[in-house]
């Protein structure tokens, strides 16, 4: 028997030579199924590979850009240097640094009596985001102490300004999981829209309205792990947002989606097929780092292309309709937790 390394490079190479699937397949190398998968796989570290020697390339010549500005700054500094004082212009060549023109005009105000603006004075713009590991603890002392009306389950309202929206913000997991969340947030209030959250993503700029304005959206669309590019067109991952109206429109996130991947690709569908157009921050808005973690004990779901090749008949099918479960509700300080135990029986579909 040929061992399983070896017909894997044998079926790399034939596709390589452009022998389409069929034509692999049908040399019995090995059973069809795992000549897809190997296909397939394939083809996704060949898409990583040029997407990051491609983002890789940008960012060099972006390096090389700012070494060259940094050299003609040295240069003018040293011409225009009079008497030990340094020419006083100010350079900044950096493009997605903070603009130095006002965010709000000279005099703004608003008040209590009215609704909250979505540019507030405390936004400065881009952040400088510590990436160092910080105790729970300190981090409710710390909140606490910048503003006492934080109360119980994390749950804040301004107290200066009436509340444009009522927004729910569930930590990320699986695509059942978001759909619990909703539902147990919709428990607590009557919100206007949540925004589902990757618990690894922390984003750079608090000029990145979280508001319910302009739903759907995809706040997260420059990631430092994908180079600060986006993906793909249709990547709707790491922080999104609907209204909890849309949100049911589209049956929420599919059930079925069991191990890593996939699950954001069927919402971007779900939400084109609705006839809705997803919006995103301008700019340098949506600037994000990711806490760098691996998929521990998480497979990546090899059922996931046959899933999305379906996604429109599955949606009325799977997602918040069919869903089942028992939730164990416990209110912290910051958040409210929801346990649940999931099995594929709690969310039952026909197959088809």
């Amino acid at each position: 028997m040929v061992p399983a390394k070896e017909r894997r490079a044998a079926i790399i190479a034939l596709h390589q030579n452009v022998l389409t699937f069929k034509e692999i397949a049908a040399k019995n190398i090995a059973p069809e199924r795992n000549v897809y998968r190997i296909i397939k796989n394939f083809k996704e570290r060949v898409n990583e590979y040029l997407f990051m020697a491609q983002a890789r390339g940008i960012q060099i010549r972006e390096n090389v850009r700012n070494m060259g500005a940094q050299v003609l700054e040295q240069m003018v500094r040293t011409a225009y240097n009079i008497n030990g004082t340094d020419y006083p212009y100010e350079f900044n060549f950096n493009e997605t640094d903070v603009p130095t023109t006002p965010y709000l005009p000279d005099g703004f105000t608003y008040k209590p009596d009215q609704v909250c603006p979505k540019k507030l004075p405390s936004m400065k713009g881009r952040l400088k985001v510590n990436m160092s590991e910080i105790a729970l603890s300190d981090v409710e002392k710390l909140l606490k102490q910048a503003d006492p009306s934080l109360s119980l389950g994390g749950h804040w309202k301004p107290h200066d300004c009436l509340p444009r929206w009522k927004a729910g913000n569930e930590p990320f997991n699986r695509a059942m999981l978001f759909n619990v969340g909703f539902k147990e947030a919709m428990k607590d209030l009557n919100w206007d829209c949540l925004i589902f959250h990757d618990v690894d993503h922390i984003l750079e700029n608090d000029r990145n309205y979280y508001g319910c304005g302009e739903m759907p959206r995809h706040f997260a669309v420059k990631l430092n792990k994908y180079s600060y590019m986006l993906p793909y067109e249709e990547f709707f991952g790491g922080v999104s947002g609907m209204t909890v109206e849309q949100f049911q429109k589209i049956n929420g996130f599919p059930n079925a989606f069991w191990g890593w991947g996939g699950e954001d690709d069927d919402l971007w569908n779900r939400v084109q097929f609705a006839g809705h157009k997803v919006s995103r921050p301008h700019g340098e808005l949506g600037r994000y780092m990711s806490i760098p973690h691996h998929h521990r004990g998480e497979v990546q779901f090899l059922g996931r292309y046959k899933l999305l090749r379906r996604s429109k008949e599955r949606q009325s099918l799977d997602g918040l309709n069919n869903l089942n479960y028992s939730p164990l509700v416990s209110r912290k300080n910051l958040y409210t937790n929801v346990s649940v135990t999931l099995s594929r029986d709690l969310a039952p579909i026909a197959d088809y």
